[in-house]
């Protein structure tokens, strides 16, 4: 990322504060985050696997009767995945503000598009999976369908994960024309390759749990689709997709911009990397097990695949945090900046005085440190005097402590960090002691 406003946009930040704690909030967004994405992934992965049991169903029919089910847990999952995801939406509205609503208008008519085509995907998504016997002479209809269905579920993560991956990259903005071009950034495809194998791994592991549980089963031949069958079937699907996701993982951090890197980061992913490689070694020994041996591992390797997740999900967010923190530093001096420019604009307009009349410190005391430090009495923080007698003769040591605070007094509320700049700040110390020791500021700006 750029560290210049001159090539990276500075929006102004809104001042008003968090609702909560903001690492209550960030912890927050990662679990509600998780929750939606698994029952997105289920809604994607189980579309696809219901396309493709049905065309196999075409030659086999107990493959038709598996589509049918797994049809039936698609419109569960998509409800679900729609309720879900109002949480970390909000999350994201609240502690990414506007960055989120940034990348939002450069998407512009794609993101806007998620709505009527939700609403589309649902209907198409009913329309097939209640005209199963309707249909039964048609397969062709049938299918196409199913197959306009999961294009759409293909193309909803596909628009939300282009704007929040554009959202990560302020100093790409000003190339952005569009969705189009928003997909072109190099970190989007691998995300997305590496979000379907995710889909198809996960739902692969649901249906495992979800046919083969007490009770449960599908209406196919016996002896084509056996619970062994079932369960080869199942765990197949799910360790091909997640050797497919061990694939495209390095695809994505290779494409990822280097400043929201860290060690840390590469800790955490490692962590689910190992986590991942000992489900992909149960779930083998599942598939190559014989049938007198077979040992149902399906909670072992879904406790391990939710660990990978948690790991993986939190990496996602500690990169976010990274890569817009310099970004965010940029952006509240330039609010505050604003904000001072702002304030001696109405000054000068009440007194009637010139910019160039007005010191540079007096500038900055009256928008920025008058409303907490009076001269001689305490507003929220000490007066001017107390700091003349602490700091006297040491405007360096005021600039340097505003710059990066700690806090001395419990009885007074801590003091935010005034990144202004060196001049600015050694501008403001010098007036600031001048009037505290009761002398004539002097001229500096």
């Amino acid at each position: 990322m750029e560290s210049t406003a001159a090539t990276t946009p500075l929006p102004l930040d809104i001042p008003l504060p968090l609702p909560a704690d903001p690492i209550l909030l960030q912890a927050l967004l990662v679990v509600l985050f998780l929750w939606h994405i698994l029952f997105v992934n289920l809604m994607v992965g189980g579309s696809l696997l219901t396309v493709v049991f049905e065309l196999i169903g075409r030659r086999r029919p107990e493959f038709d009767a598996l589509a049918r089910a797994t049809a039936g847990t698609v419109t569960v999952n998509k409800s679900l995945a729609v309720v879900l995801g109002v949480g970390p939406l909000l999350g994201l509205n609240v502690l990414y503000t506007v960055h989120f609503y940034s990348a939002n208008a450069l998407t512009g008519a794609a993101w806007i598009s998620l709505v009527p085509l939700v609403t589309l995907a649902f209907l198409v998504t009913y329309a097939h999976k209640y005209s199963w016997d309707r249909l039964a002479g048609r397969k062709g209809l049938h299918l196409a369908i199913g197959m306009a269905g999961a294009a759409m579920f293909l193309a909803i993560p596909l628009i939300f994960l282009a704007n929040i991956n554009l959202m990560l990259f302020p100093a790409r903005w000003l190339e952005v024309r569009g969705f189009a071009s928003a997909l072109a950034l190099p970190n989007v495809w691998p995300r997305y390759l590496h979000f379907l194998a995710a889909s198809v791994a996960v739902t692969g592991l649901f249906l495992l749990v979800y046919f083969l549980r007490p009770g449960g089963g599908v209406a196919a031949s016996p002896s084509a689709l056996d619970r062994l069958a079932l369960r080869r079937l199942f765990y197949g699907i799910a360790l091909g997709a997640s050797a497919l996701q061990l694939m495209f993982g390095p695809l994505v951090l290779i494409t990822l911009p280097r400043p929201g890197l860290s060690w840390f980061l590469a800790g955490v992913i490692g962590v689910g990397v190992v986590l991942a490689i000992f489900a992909l070694v149960l779930m083998w020994r599942e598939i190559a097990a014989p049938r007198a041996n077979a040992t149902p591992r399906a909670a072992i390797v879904v406790a391990l695949i939710t660990a990978t997740a948690f790991t993986m999900g939190y990496g996602r967010h500690v990169y976010r945090e990274t890569a817009l923190r310099d970004h965010r530093a940029q952006m509240a001096v330039h609010t505050r900046d604003t904000g001072w420019l702002a304030a001696a604009a109405q000054w000068r307009e009440a007194t009637g005085q010139g910019v160039a009349q007005v010191p540079l410190g007096q500038r900055i005391f009256e928008s920025t440190c008058a409303a907490c430090h009076g001269v001689d009495r305490v507003l929220v923080g000490p007066s001017l005097r107390e700091i003349a007698g602490i700091y006297g003769g040491d405007p360096g040591g005021i600039a340097a402590w505003a710059a990066d605070p700690g806090r001395k007094r419990p009885e007074l509320p801590p003091m935010p960090a005034f990144r202004l700049g060196e001049e600015k700040l050694r501008a403001v110390a010098d007036y600031m002691l001048q009037l505290g020791s009761g002398g004539s500021p002097a001229e500096d700006g």
